[in-house]
């Protein structure tokens, strides 16, 4: 397989020009680094607990909500900040407004009792315990 780089513009006069507006759109488009819709997540299993680890710096222990249900933990976020000036001839007002919803479905060994959660440093970890198994015993029993 071959391949083969396509510009379908008409101006062959400019092509460095073309590139550089073919680069700043796509990468505007593609790669808005302002507003990430999802945080990153890392998803940890160790052999008494699950551990969910988010991106989610800028917030607050307030701004996030967490369920569980049936087997699914359903996770989201949401914070609006208005940024008011007041000056003698003019205002101004910014809003931001950011939110998030992530949804993962649990494996049947968790234990829904043992779900905790803590938000430090921009990164909100979820710890998800295991359900105890108990194992079964093999016992001999001899013929009296």
């Amino acid at each position: 397989m071959t391949l083969v780089n396509f510009n379908n513009r008409t101006r062959s006069h400019a092509p460095y020009f073309n590139n550089v507006f073919d680069s700043l759109f796509s990468e505007a488009l593609n790669k808005n680094y302002t507003i990430n819709k999802v945080p990153g997540v890392n998803i940890l299993e160790s052999e008494t607990e699950y551990t969910i680890e988010l991106a989610a710096p800028g917030l607050e222990k307030s701004d996030f909500q967490i369920n569980l249900k049936k087997d699914t933990l359903s996770v989201w976020a949401e914070k609006k900040v208005v940024d008011s000036e007041v000056k003698k001839n003019y205002s101004r007002k910014e809003f931001d407004y950011l939110s998030f919803a992530r949804s993962f479905t649990l494996p049947e060994s968790v234990d829904a009792e043992k779900i905790s959660a803590e938000y430090v440093n921009g990164i909100l970890t979820i710890a998800i315990g295991k359900k105890v198994e108990v194992k079964e015993e093999n016992k001999e029993i001899k013929v009296l």
